[in-house]
């Protein structure tokens, strides 16, 4: 005979169908993290700007979550949006340095963590195809997305100005700034003043290069191969 499931068997078996049954499709989380992209791109660099930032990637996390089937972790993900956005408005209200390097952190946690959904969504699939890779957009575009919100951090934390030419940067710049470094093409026109910079720098750059020769290039080469049985 077989033995009966466990409850907590039967309420993880029920939590993976219902996963897998989410859409998966990650195209709203995509078309998302471009309004952020172009948002950071084209809005001037004031308080109101930062905290707008931090709406949209509130909605992306709850897109993402959605996407993904993990509606159940929206409780705690709420607790993560709720202190964004109180931080956000407190910003707008009263801006000062260092709320704007918290709002920068709290940005940063919030791209993170859709990184996190949409990887783990992925993997949780159990095969590869094109949902995979564009969820794996989505992560490469937040790893982008996330090292600017780092560097705004950084430039309204620290003593002295960011970049070596003597200044912060503006959104657009730091935007700039990250994807070039991401995707190592070093123009040099903006380089980090400071170590802290120098090492942030170095890890976008590895990053960015590791994740598309191991990840997306092993997606790619996946993409319409039948699921290996266990």
């Amino acid at each position: 005979m077989t033995a009966k499931a466990s409850p907590t068997k039967r309420r993880l078996h029920g939590e993976r169908v219902q996963r897998l049954r989410a859409s998966h499709t990650y195209r709203y989380v995509l078309a998302m993290i471009i309004v952020s992209f172009a948002f950071t791109a084209t809005a001037p660099d004031t308080a109101w700007a930062r905290s707008v930032l931090v709406f949209i990637q509130s909605a992306t996390l709850v897109v993402a979550l959605w996407t993904s089937g993990l509606t159940k972790y929206a409780r705690a993900s709420l607790v993560l949006v709720g202190f964004s956005v109180g931080v956000a408005v407190a910003l707008a209200l009263e801006p000062s340095d260092i709320l704007t390097g918290i709002v920068g952190i709290f940005d940063l946690f919030l791209a993170l963590g859709v990184a996190a959904i949409v990887a783990f969504g992925i993997i949780d699939q159990g095969e590869v195809n094109a949902q995979s890779v564009t969820g794996a957009i989505c992560v490469y575009l937040l790893l982008g997305l996330g090292f600017t919100f780092l560097y705004g951090a950084a430039a309204a934390l620290g003593n002295g100005p960011f970049f070596s030419q003597g200044t912060d940067g503006t959104l657009a710049i730091r935007l700039y700034f990250s994807y070039i470094t991401l995707a190592t093409v070093g123009y040099g026109d903006y380089t980090p003043a400071g170590d802290f910079g120098h090492m942030m720098a170095v890890i976008e750059a590895l990053t960015g290069q590791l994740y598309l020769v191991t990840v997306v290039a092993l997606l790619v080469s996946r993409v319409g191969l039948p699921r290996s049985s266990d």
